[in-house]
Parts: C-alpha cells; structure tokens; sequence
C-alpha cells in the first residue's frame, strides 16, 4: 500500500474538496482518498504507486493548484494490528 500526499491551493469548502476526490477516484483505483481545504491538502491511500505526472494531469482542469505531490509505504495501523 502506498500513502500519496497532495499539497493543493485553491481548495476553500467542503464543496471543493469532493471535487478533488472525485477527479482522484475517478481517475485512479484507490483504496482511500480524503481532502482537507483547511490544510490544503488531499490524501491517497491505493493498492499501487500513482504517476505523478497523471495526477498532475487528472489535476489541472480541476482549477485548484498542485503545489506538491510525495508518497510513501503505508501501513494501516489500528487497535488490531499486529508487529
């Protein structure tokens, strides 16, 4: 599992947020992906690393602004999960 992190400007309600998701899922198979106006920000969680430069272009004609793209492993960590 990879974690994709975005930095987006641009983003300023809720509103905009489902925007962003809905151009990221409707683009890539994700397992998870979650936005925050207030950080500026949109979280993938997905099975496979994503390309960058097709997250770039799934980005720009949604009109917010890709300032920053970084993954790394994830592990879901909960209350069941073993080491």
């Amino acid at each position: 599992m990879v974690k994709t992190t975005l930095k987006i400007d641009g983003m300023m309600c809720g509103m905009c947020e489902s925007h962003v998701n809905d151009a990221i899922r409707n683009a890539f198979p994700v397992k998870k992906v979650t936005s925050s106006h207030s950080k500026g920000e949109t979280v993938i969680i997905s099975e496979e690393a994503l390309s960058e430069d097709k997250i770039r272009e799934v980005m720009q004609p949604t009109g917010y602004e890709l300032k920053d793209i970084t993954s790394e492993p994830y592990e879901k960590k909960g209350l069941f999960s073993r080491k």
